[in-house]
């Protein structure tokens, strides 16, 4: 979790942000690539594609916070989109998790280095039924970015819970090195799955 801190704003906004980030990325650990694929649930969801769509979504917000303007929404950009929450024969959830960090990490950086009094031009958002630009401050669409990730990483770690009863914060605890205690016990990926040791 962010802890308790007498941070300024844009500082909480990217800590917030990462801790979200943190979850999805701990959530493949341990996995071999075919449970990382798989959609125990419901939904067609699963944990490799959240993290390739993550990226996705963190390559989009970067472009937006950098003022590069948004692709426009049309036929190409909605199946690009709908593409985004499955891996294909060709990725690897490796492959896919090298990509997130690097999103994750242009990201970060371009957050920090924003305004979010700044005033912002939020694109249209036809999918919630907004058709047009909308005024606003950069602050609404920084804080809907961190809406969005935590959407991603509760779906991360349910269907990582359907997988193996792993919860993801119990990966991400792992992940930064937290000794064992009475309420946690580190986890061990084991040989040969994703983010063991080789």
């Amino acid at each position: 979790m962010y802890a308790p801190a007498p941070h300024d704003e844009i500082t909480g906004l990217v800590s917030y942000l990462d801790v979200q980030l943190s979850a999805i990325r701990a959530a493949p650990l341990g996995l071999t690539e075919e449970q990382a694929r798989a959609t125990p649930c419901r939904s067609a969801l699963s944990v490799g594609g959240i993290v390739k769509h993550t990226a996705y979504g963190l390559r989009g917000a970067t472009a937006t916070v950098l003022a590069e303007g948004r692709e426009e929404i049309d036929g190409a950009a909605y199946a690009a989109h709908a593409a985004s929450f499955a891996l294909t024969d060709q990725e690897s959830v490796d492959g896919v998790l090298a990509e997130f960090d690097a999103a994750r990490e242009a990201c970060l950086e371009a957050v920090a280095a924003a305004d979010p009094d700044a005033d912002f031009l939020a694109p249209p958002a036809p999918w919630f039924g907004i058709f047009q630009s909308q005024p606003a401050k950069l602050r609404y669409f920084l804080v809907h970015q961190i809406e969005e990730t935590a959407r991603h990483a509760g779906h991360a770690d349910i269907i990582r819970e359907q997988l193996d009863g792993v919860s993801v914060p119990a990966l991400v605890l792992t992940l930064e090195g937290v000794p064992a205690n009475d309420f946690f016990q580190p986890y061990v990926p084991g040989p040969g799955t994703i983010g063991a040791e080789r």
